[in-house]
């Protein structure tokens, strides 16, 4: 059983870099520490990258350290470049705003912050009333602009062109470290591998204006066995909000990763003791599935609730195996009155619930055999679903074998 979170989360994969390897490990051994993560509001809900970062912030408060979660209600009006080859869109300051509070609510089902175990800051409080000509007296005066232009983020996007609005990100960034050190004493800042360039000039710019030591980690992307990163669905990104991704299909993204990804997603994203993770990956063929079964339900049931991924569990099952409950698959309720006379066409449809983005894409399912109602498989481009086709109020429609979708009659 590990002592130290550090040896934790090392063992788990997440650590990809860290300014002072062994000091870092010997800190946050010795010491209970206050850490930050940043957060820019760029959408109205958190996504599973940030999920990783959320879990980095459960291990650290376990072992009894102090996550700063910083909301950057100030950067968020700039936008990061980090790991971008395309400016962000402009927010207003009223979409920043309730983004913001948004995500507030999101981390509180995550960290506990009674009794200042976990602290909520946003850079708006520090980042909007700057005075330029102070700030950059003091502040830019630290910063090399030929060494800046050598950082990672920066270079990948010297070729399209890189505004100053999205140059001063990292004086920013460095900016959040030094008043997050002095306002709460926070020694360390976290993030993903892209931010590292920005966590290591905030490092410098704390030992330039304060003579004093602080650390920063970084940590693996959530990628796939290829390279690619996890959390891309059809849809778009896979959200922690159910009213943007449901239960049923945050659940079924994960029942469904490949065979390579499983250990990676067991060791990252659940609390399952790394033996049971070893034990579950080690898994080969169709016995796989048991261990992806397990990974849908934890990473669910932290997101969502035990009672949701049971939900999601149960209509999977019905769904592949006919036992179980139906309740939870994606359902669109749609007027009776549409199936009388002469229904609606199965493309247009399908088109209409989502399975498909297009028309042409409805019927190149049809033409490869991967579309069935009940069970049934179409093969008729043509074919009018019809109020007879319902069992009770509902019919099930697959494509494929891991797309589904419920129509039941309002």
């Amino acid at each position: 059983m590990h002592t130290n979170v550090y040896d934790v989360l090392k063992e788990r994969g997440f650590i990809k870099q860290s300014t002072h390897e062994e000091e870092i490990r010997e800190l946050l051994q010795n010491e209970k520490i206050k850490f930050y993560i940043g957060f820019d509001p760029t959408a109205d809900s958190l996504h599973v990258g940030h999920f990783m970062q959320v879990i980095i912030m459960m291990h650290m408060q376990k072992f009894g350290h102090t996550p700063v979660v910083l909301i950057g209600g100030g950067t968020g009006m700039v936008g990061d470049p980090s790991g971008r080859s395309d400016m962000r869109q402009l927010m207003t300051p009223e979409t920043v705003s309730e983004n913001c509070r948004r995500f507030e609510v999101l981390f509180s089902r995550f960290i506990d912050f009674s009794d200042g175990k976990a602290i909520a800051a946003n850079n708006a409080d520090w980042l909007l009333n700057l005075n330029y000509i102070e700030f950059i007296r003091d502040i830019g005066r630290h910063f090399s602009v030929n060494r800046m232009l050598t950082a990672e983020c920066f270079k990948q996007r010297m070729e399209q062109g890189l505004s100053f609005l999205e140059f001063n990100y990292m004086l920013m960034q460095s900016y959040d470290f030094l008043e997050l050190f002095r306002r709460h004493g926070c020694k360390m800042q976290f993030g993903g591998d892209d931010q590292w360039s920005n966590i290591i000039s905030g490092v410098d710019l704390i030992r330039r204006e304060t003579g004093e030591r602080a650390y920063g980690m970084t940590f693996t992307l959530l990628t796939t066995s290829e390279g690619k990163k996890m959390g891309k669905t059809q849809k778009g990104a896979l959200w922690l909000d159910a009213d943007k991704t449901s239960p049923y299909e945050f659940y079924q993204y994960w029942r469904n990763v490949e065979d390579a990804d499983v250990r990676n997603c067991l060791s990252l994203l659940t609390f399952l003791p790394m033996e049971e993770v070893e034990a579950l990956s080690a898994l080969r063929d169709s016995e796989i599935n048991r261990a992806k079964e397990i990974l849908a339900y934890e990473v669910t049931k932290l997101v969502h609730g035990e009672e949701e991924a049971a939900g999601a569990q149960g209509a999977a099952k019905a769904l592949f195996s006919g036992g179980g409950s139906m309740d939870e698959a994606p359902t669109t309720v749609i007027p009776a009155e549409r199936f009388s006379g002469g229904g609606i066409g199965v493309v247009n449809l399908i088109r209409e619930i989502g399975m498909v983005p297009s028309n042409g894409d409805g019927f190149r399912a049809i033409e490869q055999g991967g579309l069935t109602i009940n069970d049934e498989k179409i093969t008729d481009k043509k074919f009018v679903v019809t109020k007879e086709l319902f069992i009770g109020d509902s019919i099930l429609i697959k494509k494929g074998k891991k797309t589904f979708h419920r129509v039941k009659l309002g």
